[in-house]
């Protein structure tokens, strides 16, 4: 069973904070890589942030210091904590796996082939 579900996103003031969650299924939350990318309106795909499995993660330059990702290993879930919101953040929010389970520490999450992807969140920011 290959599933992403995302929930979290809506409607918020610049400034304010979000919590994106992707609830996914065991085989591909156990994946080597799983990421959020956002498409803003007009615009190409763009990777927000990705952990690989051992918890190493990377994040766009665009979103250091205000946006993190975590892994809930309990519930199979992944999360992206958004705080400090601007107005350029606004796109929709999709959670994605690389769906490998091998050689993970070799992996560079930031340029891995994601072949699974979810249905997508709308995040609009507000000035």
């Amino acid at each position: 069973d290959v599933q992403l579900v995302e929930s979290g996103g809506g409607l918020v003031q610049a400034g304010g904070s979000l919590r994106l969650s992707c609830a996914a299924s065991a085989f591909t939350y156990s994946s080597c890589c799983m990421s959020w990318y956002r498409q803003a309106p007009g615009k190409e795909y763009e990777l927000v942030s990705s952990i690989r499995s051992d918890g190493t993660s990377y994040y766009a330059d665009s979103v250091r210091g205000r946006f993190t990702i975590s892994k809930d290993n309990a519930n199979d879930t992944l999360y992206l904590q958004m705080n400090s919101l601007k107005p350029e953040d606004t796109a929709v929010y999709y959670c994605a796996a690389d769906g490998r389970h091998d050689y993970c520490i070799a992996s560079w999450c930031s340029s891995a082939d994601y072949g699974y992807w979810g249905q997508g969140t709308q995040v609009t920011v507000s000035s």
